[in-house]
Formats: C-alpha cells, structure tokens, sequence
C-alpha cells in the first residue's frame, strides 16, 4: 500500500499498487506498507490476514500476500465498502491456483466481519478496529508541507531517473533528450523494458509537476492534468456524474464504463491518463470515447512515437447531433480502437450520412461504408481480423439501438425505438458478488481431526508474507544469477556461439554450455532424449542454448541477450498435426478396443462424424520455475532448493548431469507456488542448468525464470484433436464409436505417451459404448515439449466424447441430458478395458445435481427468457463425470513417511509429498493426530527432503493424501504398538509422560512408515487391466449469457455435486473441486495459447494470455460433497480429489453451446457446426450468424459457424 500525504487538501491518500512495476525512484516522500507491516505472526496478525487464513481463502499461498494488501488498502478507505467498491479491489487479480478459492473465498471476508458460515467459526475473529491501524509517518507530512519541491535526479549503474516540478522544467528536459520516456506510472515503460528489453538510459518522471495533476471543473466540462491516475479519474467523474444534470454527463458515464474494467484496480491506480492516450494508442480504451465526445488534447510539447501494446482489443466511440427536432444527422463522429495501429476516426462515412434520417436505411448504409473505411491489414499474430471487422459493425448496431431508443424516450409519438427484445442488448454483463454455498456432512466425533475443515498449516504465513519460498531464501555469500540463453528458431543447426560481448558485460562471472556439463546431457526415458543444454542442433524455440551466470539477475540477463548465435534452418519445421503427413509420432501409439464396431455400425440407425480440436493450456503457476543451487565444499555434496512435485526425479538428474551418486545431492522443498503437473521433468532439467553452473564455478547459483520466459520454455497441456465416428439408433441409444485423438506433444517426449494412455482409458466418461475402438498418436513436432496438466489427458478425451454425446441429441431430436442419461452407466459393468465399475454414485451424483440446480424448471425460465431476448440469450447444460483415479502401475504409488518424537512430546512429521496449495501437510498432520491421539498443534511438518524419505514418487494424479496418508499412518501405528506397554501400565498418564517413560525405557522413538502402492497394472497387448484402483464421481449443472452482438458472455450460476468419499478435509477438498472447475473454465472458454508460422509463442505474460479472474467465477456457485460415500481402498475412506473438478468445467461450454444452438435456431441455421475449445468469445459471435456477419465472413465460414484457419495449437 502507498500512501501520500497532500498539503494543499490536507488529506492523506492510500492506494494498492504491483510492487513488481512500481520504480522505487518514484517513492519520495511517500510511505509505504508491505504485507509484513500490517501483521505478523511475531507481532500480531492483522483482522483481515487472520480471516483470510481462517476463511481457507488461502491455497498455494504465492500471491496471498496481495490479495491481503488490495483488501486492507480498500478498508483503509473504506472501512464499510460496498459491494462495487469490494469487487473493485480485486478485479484483475487471478491466479490458476484456485482462482474460486484465492477469490470467492476472499470476497466474503469482507462480509465475514459480520457473517458465519459452517466452515469456520467467527467467534475466535478479532474485531477491526480502524483506529488501531498505521498512521501516515509525521517527518513525511511535515516535509510535505515543509519543504520546497525540488528537482529529484537519481543515478543508477546504467539509468538516470529525473523528475522535474514544473512544465518548462520539462519541456527543456525533453530538448535536451528527446528519447527519453515520461513515466507516470510505469505500466507501459516498465513492460516495455522487463519483457522485451528494451533500455532507456534516461527517464523522465513529471507526476510531480502541479501542472499535470490539475482538476479544474469549468461550464463546458472537466479539465483533467495528463499525470492523473486513471483511479483518481474515476473519482472525479462518479462524484461529477452525482453533481452535474445527466444531459451534461453523458460523456463522463461513458469513460466511467470503460474505466471499470480497464485492467485492475491496482494498475489504475499507477497508470495515468495521458499516458493511456499517447501511449496506448489502438488499445486505448479511452480514445475512441474521448474523441467522440470532442474531448480537447492540450499538448505543450510533441510527444515522440513510444511503444504499441500486444493487447489488440477493438472498441468504440460514437456521438451523433440532430438537426433540432427530427431524426436527420447533422452531425456525426465514429472512433475505433484496437482495428489498426491507432484509434482512427471514420470520417468519410460521417460525411457521407450527414443529411440521412436515422433509420434502418442508413444503418446498412453505415455498416458497409465504414467496414469499407476501416481496413484491417493482415495479422500475424494470431489475431483475427473477421472478428474485429464484426465488432465494428456490430457496434454501431448497438450505437443504433442506442440513439433510436433514445430517440423515442424524447418523443415517443414520431420515434417508435426499438421493440422491446432488442433493449436487453443495450445492459453490459456487470460483475455481481459472487454467492457460493458449500454442503458437506461432518459425521465423526468432537475430538476427532480427521473431517474437519481445518485451517490450512500455513494458512496465517500465506497472509501474513512469512511462508518462504525458493526466492525468499537468504542469498548464499558469493551466490550467482543465472540466465538462460534460448533458441530463436524451431528448427535448426547451431552454427556457432558468440559470447565475447557477453563476457564482457558488468559482473559477468561465465557462460555455461554443454561442454561444460561433466556428464549426462542427454537423458534417454524412452527413445528421444530430454535435453539439458542444445548440443549441435535445435528443435524448437525456448530450447536452452547456453546460460550466463553473473552478480545479479540484471547483469545476467543483459549478458544473455548479448549472445549471439548463429543458425542454419533445418527441414521440416513441424508445429500441428501435419506431424502425420511427416510419420512424425513418439511411441508407441495406443489402441482400445471393444466389440465388434465395424458390425455395429452397420446395424444403427444413423451415425455421425466430426472433429473436435482443443487449445493447449499454459500452467501458470504463479511462482515460476526457481532453483537455488547450493555446493557443500567437500565430497561433490550440493543442496538444491528448488520449486518441484518431485524431488526425487531432481536429485537423480542433478547427480546423472553432475556424473556424482545421488547421496551428494540434498534435495529440499519447503512449499511450491503452484504446480498443476508443470514442475517435474522442466524442474529436473532446469536444477540440472543451474547445478552444472554451480559445479562449474563453486558458487551457490539462483535461477528464477521470468514470468515470459517460464512460458518461452517450459510447454503445458497438450493441444488435441479428436476426430469421431459414432453409430446410434433413433431412440438415442449409442452403439458404436470409433474415434481417434492426435495429441501435439512438442519436441521431447515428456509424458506425452503417457497422456494419450490416460486419454484412451477415461475417454468413456460416464458412458456404456458397447463397441468401441479408440486410437492416440502422440504428435512430434518443434514446439516446446507439453507436460503433464491436472486431468492428463482426461478433460481433452472426455470433451470429445462430450461433443458427440450433443451431436447425438442434436441428430435424434432429444435434449443432451436425455441422451447422457439414456447412454449412461447404471449398473456393475465393465469399462472398455474390462475394469470392473459399479456406478452407484455416478447416479446419485447426476440426481442430486440435477434436483440441487433445479435443472428443468430452470431450462423453462431459459426458455422463456429467450423468447424475450433477440440479442442475448442463455444456456443450461448439465453434464456427468466419472474420473478413475490411479497412476497406472504399483510402484508410481509408493509413498514413504518419518515421524520424530521427542522427549518433550512434540513430533515432527514428515513424507515424500509436496505441498503446491492442496493442503497435503495439512491433511498428514490431521492423519498424525488421529492416530498418535494427540492435538494437530502438537505436530510439526518442516519439509519435504531427499535427505528424509529417499526415492519418493512425484505429487501428481491427486494421489498425494492416499498415498502419503498410508504411510503416515503405518509409521504413526508403529510408534503406537511401541507405545502401547506403557500406555496399558499408566492408562491415566498423559502424552509426555509416556513419551518420557518410553525414552528411559530405550523405546525408539522414530519410525519410518511405508506403501507399497496400489495394485494397478495395465496389458496394452490384450486391451485390458486394472490400471485404477477407485472411481470418483460427480455432476454440474451451469447456466450462461451471451451477448450475441460481442460473443462476451456471463457465468450466472453452478451447481456441482461431488463424490469424493469421507472428505478429510472439507475446506480443502471443496477449495480443490472450486479451483479446479473455475482453471477448467479457463481451459474450455478462455485462454489461448498463440504462436507465429515459425513456432514463437505470442502469448507470453498476463497481458496476451488470460486466465479466469473473478468476473469469471459464477454468480451463483454451489458445490456439494455426496453424503454416505465411503471408498474402502484409500485412507478414512476418502478420495484423491485434486484433478478431477476440472472437466466439470465443461458444463459451461456446454452451456454456452446450448446458447448458441438457441441462436441459430432461432435464425433457421439448422445445419450442424462445430465449436471448437476454448469457446472465445471470437467463436461465439462467429457462431451467432446475422447480417453483420455475413457482411464479413467468408460463405464457408457461415456454413460452418466457424472462423476459418484456425491452427489446431493455436486454438
């Protein structure tokens, strides 16, 4: 939190700000607040951080700490905030770990403060107290009343920052270095130099003048300096919309609109307006408005041409004047933004409709005129130019209906607006507070910890900025950065390696490459190696060349990006499924087969064919790759600090690149910050860069990947096709199925083999096929390679299956939820690789939902709202799932566990599980405390090490509490029989009387517990096996609004009914099914990955590629755990529940479809079209077919309700 102190006004201003673009520089004379100033667990643990942490609002924990700062800054302002004010605070903050969690949960605190809920009790809170808060410091207030504003120059090893207290100041300033950039609030310039390198060694800072931070209200309107924050804009113009009559304030209600959600409440705060206008230029969304309204730009000097932001979204500005008393223009100005490289202004189509009535006439002449005006060039950067041109036109539509509305509101005899389904369209989708309800059955007794919603073990650390991560350890004396030095082409023969300017930089120490690596490079886990450092050649972009190890991470990577390297381009250049035109495939390829399907299909009634294809997903963890390497001195011994889900897959190849035994590498793990199945092979071969560096120059060596960087190199969920044959009789019964999933794995194999397995084994979901055959090729291709992603193959293979479930309802004329029921598993059966399966819960799991969401009295409501509603229209779906939980083979299921007592009865826990946000440490200390029949505060969990449980198997597959949980409870069992003599002797000692007792009697006190695993195997041979050991269970009914003239679309309510077993944890577990559904949102509806023809990745930073954030979450969000479900084969009878929540985000693809499908219909577009995932809003406007569309897309186009040209990784 920053807070200023204003002499003139006397008051003191507190506002949020990103720390990471936040130029120190720009601090004088303000305070400011961190995280660790508003509370600590050594001081006192502010209000708000302790009903975060109590409120479960808290997972991974990475970005807590700002969740806690954009809270206590708004009650700071606002100590009775309301709902807008609430959402405000956090619009913008999102984080793919539990976005639900990190945010629903967070919402309600500010309602906790004066509500219960069964998850927590509110009894033990702390009240806030306003007046015990932080006052602004004297000396800073009395400075700024005191001292004279000078000019402030600051000098830096390479930059110099300025600030100057006057215009003329500035503008000679600027003569003197007309290159220079002004910076107000660093959210274009800071960008600008963190992720695309570009250096100013001069920059010019004039927030400080008085001149530029004037408001002046004058007759004709508002006079606003240039260095205003947009959040002070805002300010200005809600209290000016208040004072002034409403026919004066139709232009500040318009900037209001866009100024809600312009980026976040925190990057408004910082940027200015001027620097919105010059330097945002197309993206803007303030300039199409502004200069509609004939806003007057004062320059006092030519700015120069600054940077173009890759955020190209199209709006619009649109004013028109009468000729007093009718309908004909008289005057009129059209502004788009995001079309071209500037906003630009339509004015020959002004021209040419002054004169005209303001009819439907000269609405179809305006839409041709201006699409003819306004012309896009070509991109090729993954954008679309159909949908731009659309929304041109579709906004003037809106503007139309708009202006005629308002037309008739003046005189309603001669004017008769617009009919009354039309004006909905006229209401942008606003964010609401979002209500969630949570429904478990707690069943065991008072003193029992097992099935409670217990607060997360590091719960008040997360908020209080205490939890310590890879990068918040201590620099180690002498330590080095690394920076990795990658590949620019996909494809292509290293010529050579020029490094000598690097080496010369400023605390430039070495340059690693391959030659340097003593050992293993290359690690061959099947037929194509996984590689450390490019030897001869490259196979993709990101591939790591070589790195630079320096002083600081600064002079690190302004080595890196001096190295030169020189390529010979190879053929092919393979990045989508022309991969099969190439035979280009890791192996082996998988086949399931059952039945007898080519019979089949000659005996159904009708069949259908298709194709699906589904985007890859960016894991975006939010504490990125980070390794600290730590060489001992003696003996070749290293400690490797670093963020993984497998510890032990590290130390092995630490020690194979290093040719050392792996009893010299000490693996530690305190907490990870997101993971998501992305922090396993990339991890080993990243801690395998940074320890060849360390072994190189006997120096501890930390290597932190940038946010641009982390998704450069590191891949993700794996982009998928599937393409289908399905054969069914007219009453909806699915006979055959015959379908095939090309998987694009990237360079390397990775797990890639792995995942197409996993695909084939769950692509049933809940669903009886009688013959089916499915086949997964694994794609090679120069992409960087993709990883393991919660659900591993799972979300992609059921979504297909999904698609065609609707194609079937489509083609027989009956509801998609009829067809699921009708097809459904309902008895003891077998699955298609003959595993047994009783599908009891499933059953109970789709009624429940279905009566909990109220499913058909709400798809009438839909209906009749859609006969209502010509422009918006809502969607329902509900759709089944069941997830088979299990790793495929016993040993990847072995877990081991060491528990300590000590003679003063504490104990110290620990097991070869990683914490990543799902509350596993948790879960084993509860597992702990039951069985030692001990208090959980008793018991402590340090870390995860190699150096305490060896050879452990990776957290992945949602097997972490089963398997660890095992063993934690036979080592906690052990130390119990030991214990047990004593107890029976002294039945009325207490806990450290025993533990006393046993020490003089020589017991041993530490015990080592074990599992073997599951009994899991699986003959791809024969097609069969029991590759799971259990089956969850679950159902979400979601219900959606689209916008049809944008695409935009609103997530109203869901419903979500789970069978996880006997819940040891309920706020956890439900916090793991929110998360994982709102992350499957993102996967299904939003984000996309977007590369160039020559393999670079576009989408690199927040700024390109967007996950959920809390617009996105459900108004209504209710999730409900299946009472009386017990699960005989994992520990209490619980069930491994991390991953599988994430298809049922699916429901509102579905959801959105069943829109779309009300749309076409409704246009008489019956013929079938395919929608691909993720359903962007680019894809639902293409879909909603009308005259705007067909003014731009192609007849193909239309025919499909698609875009054309879409690359499959691109999706």
């Amino acid at each position: 939190m920053i807070s200023t102190y204003e002499p003139a006004s006397k008051k003191i201003r507190h506002y949020s700000a990103n720390a990471c673009l936040l130029p120190i520089c720009s601090l004088y004379g303000a305070a400011v607040t961190t995280v660790e100033g508003v509370g600590s667990t050594k001081t006192r643990v502010h209000p708000v951080q302790e009903r975060l942490a109590k409120c479960h609002g808290s997972q991974c924990g990475f970005c807590t700490p700002g969740m806690v700062m954009s809270i206590y800054t708004l009650l700071r302002n606002h100590p009775e905030p309301t709902s807008e004010q609430m959402i405000a605070a956090l619009a913008g903050k999102y984080c793919h770990f539990l976005i639900c969690r990190e945010n629903s949960w967070v919402l309600l605190v500010f309602f906790l403060f004066k509500v219960s809920t069964r998850l927590f009790s509110t009894d033990e809170f702390q009240p806030l107290d306003p007046t015990q808060e932080l006052i602004f410091p004297p000396e800073l207030m009395r400075m700024a009343e005191n001292q004279p504003k000078r000019t402030l120059s600051f000098h830096g090893e390479r930059m110099t920052w300025i600030s100057p207290v006057s215009l003329d100041e500035l503008l000679d300033l600027k003569a003197s270095y007309p290159k220079a950039p002004l910076l107000v609030g660093n959210t274009s310039v800071g960008p600008e130099m963190k992720f695309r390198g570009v250096f100013h060694p001069i920059v010019i800072a004039p927030a400080r003048i008085p001149d530029l931070n004037v408001v002046k209200c004058l007759d004709d309107g508002l006079t606003l300096g240039a260095a205003c924050s947009l959040s002070v804009v805002k300010d200005i113009l809600t209290n000016a919309v208040v004072e002034f009559p409403e026919e004066k304030t139709k232009v500040f209600s318009a900037v209001l609109q866009q100024l809600r959600t312009l980026a976040g409440e925190q990057i408004r705060n910082m940027a200015s307006l001027g620097g919105n206008i010059v330097s945002r230029k197309s993206t803007s969304d303030l300039n199409p408005i502004l200069a509609a309204s004939n806003c007057m730009l004062n320059l006092a000097s030519r700015v120069p041409e600054v940077r173009e932001n890759a955020l190209p979204v199209t709006n619009a500005g649109m004013r028109v004047l009468f000729e007093e008393g009718t309908d004909t223009i008289k005057d009129l100005s059209i502004f788009y933004g995001g079309a071209v490289s500037t906003t630009v202004c339509a004015k020959q189509t002004c021209r040419t409709l002054i004169g005209r009535h303001w009819n439907k006439q000269m609405l179809d002449e305006a839409c041709r005129l201006v699409l003819k005006e306004i012309a896009l060039p070509g991109s090729d950067s993954g954008e679309k130019v159909d949908y731009k041109k659309t929304l041109i036109v579709s906004f003037f539509y809106r503007f139309f209906l708009e202006v005629s509305q308002s037309l008739k509101t003046m005189d309603p005899c001669h004017y008769p607006g617009i009919p009354m389904e039309y004006r909905s369209v006229l209401q942008d989708f606003k964010t609401k507070m979002p209500q969630s309800i949570q429904i478990y059955q707690p069943s065991q007794s008072p003193q029992d910890p097992v099935g409670r919603p217990v607060m997360h073990q590091s719960g008040i650390k997360h908020a209080t900025g205490e939890a310590v991560y890879v990068d918040d350890l201590p620099s180690v004396d002498g330590e080095l950065f690394l920076a990795v030095v990658t590949s620019s082409r996909a494809h292509a023969k290293i010529v050579s390696i020029d490094t000598s300017e690097a080496l010369k930089g400023p605390g430039v120490f070495d340059i690693i490459t391959a030659h340097d690596v003593p050992a293993t490079n290359e690690f061959y886990y099947s037929d194509d190696p996984e590689i450390i450092f490019a030897r001869n050649k490259v196979i993709c972009v990101g591939q790591i060349v070589c790195a630079v190890v320096a002083d600081s991470d600064d002079h690190a990577k302004q080595a890196a990006a001096k190295v030169k390297i020189e390529y010979e381009v190879l053929e092919p250049v393979i990045l989508t499924i022309e991969a099969i035109q190439h035979n280009s495939f890791f192996e082996p390829k998988r086949k399931l087969e059952q039945g007898n399907v080519d019979r089949a299909f000659e005996t159904v009634d009708n069949i259908i064919e298709g194709e699906i294809h589904i985007g890859g997903q960016e894991h975006f963890y939010i504490e990125t790759q980070s390794v600290l390497v730590v060489p001992k001195g003696e003996d070749k011994e290293m400690d490797v600090y670093v963020s993984t889900q497998h510890p032990a897959i590290i130390q092995e190849m630490v020690a194979a690149s290093l040719g050392v035994p792996a009893n010299r590498i000490m693996c530690h793990v305190k907490r990870v910050g997101g993971a998501f199945g992305g922090k396993l092979l990339k991890a080993g071969l990243l801690a395998s860069v940074a320890a060849v560096a360390a072994n190189k120059t006997s120096r501890a060596v930390r290597l932190i990947l940038s946010r641009g960087d982390d998704m450069l190199i590191t891949g993700g969920r794996h982009p998928f096709i599937g393409k289908y044959k399905v054969g069914f009789m007219k009453d909806g019964r699915i006979r055959a199925v015959d379908a095939k999933y090309y998987i694009n794995g990237g360079c390397t194999p990775d797990e890639s083999v792995l995942v197409a397995e996993v695909s084939l084994l769950k692509m049933d979901n809940a669903y009886k096929i009688p013959n089916l055959r499915c086949r997964a090729y694994a794609c090679k291709t120069n992409l960087p390679s993709n990883t393991a992603f919660r659900g591993f193959g799972f979300p992609q293979s059921a979504l297909v299956t999904e698609t065609w479930i609707t194609g079937v309802a489509d083609k027989v004329g009956l509801s998609p939820e009829k067809i699921r029921e009708i097809n459904m598993y309902k008895e003891n059966e077998q699955t298609h690789f003959k595993q047994k399966l009783d599908p009891q819960n499933l059953i109970r799991c789709w009624n429940e939902c279905m009566e909990k969401s109220a499913y058909y009295s709400r798809k009438t409501a839909v209906n009749e709202f859609n006969k209502q509603n010509y422009w918006k229209k809502k969607g329902i779906a509900i759709v089944p799932m069941k997830f088979p939980f299990g790793l495929g083979t016993r040993y990847l299921s072995q877990a081991a566990a060491l528990v300590h007592i000590y003679t003063d009865g504490s104990v110290l826990l620990t097991h070869g599980g990683i914490e990543m946000g799902q509350g596993i440490h948790t879960k084993m200390i509860q597992v702990a405390s039951r069985e030692l029949n001990i208090p959980m505060s008793c018991i402590h969990f340090c870390e995860t090490s190699t150096t305490t449980v060896p050879n452990a198997c990776a957290s992945v597959g949602s097997a972490g509490t089963d398997v660890n949980g095992m063993a934690v409870k036979d080592a906690c069992q052990t130390l119990m029989k030991r214990l047990q003599p004593i107890i029976n002797k002294n039945p009325k000692g207490t806990w450290n009387d025993w533990i006393k007792e046993a020490f003089e009697q020589s017991v041993s006190l530490s015990a080592t517990g074990y599992f073997r695993g599951y009994n899991e195997n699986m003959d791809w041979e024969k097609g069969e096996g029991q590759p799971f050991t259990y089956f969850l269970y679950g159902a979400a009914c979601s219900e959606v609004e689209i916008n049809c003239l944008t695409g935009d679309h609103k997530n109203i309510r869901t419903d979500i009914v789970m069978d996880i077993g006997c819940s040891i944890n309920p706020a956890v577990d439900i916090g793991q099914i929110e998360g994982a559904f709102v992350q499957g949102i993102g996967l299904y509806t939003m984000e996309e990955l977007k590369y160039s023809p020559e393999g670079v990745l576009y989408t690199r930073g927040p700024d390109q590629y967007k996950i959920p954030a809390v617009c996105d979450i459900p108004e209504q969000f209710s999730v409900s755990l299946l009472s009386s479900s017990q699960n005989p084969y994992a520990i209490y009878a619980s069930k491994g529940i991390g991953e599988a929540g994430l298809f049922l985000g699916c429901s509102v693809f579905f959801a959105l479809r069943d829109a779309v499908t009300r749309v076409r219909n409704e246009r008489g577009l019956k013929k079938t079209f395919a929608l691909n995932s993720p359903l962007t809003a680019e894809q639902i406007r293409a879909s909603c077919t009308d005259d705007f569309t067909e003014m731009v897309l192609s007849p193909n186009d239309l025919r499909s309700g698609t875009h054309s040209g879409t690359p499959w990784y691109a999706q």
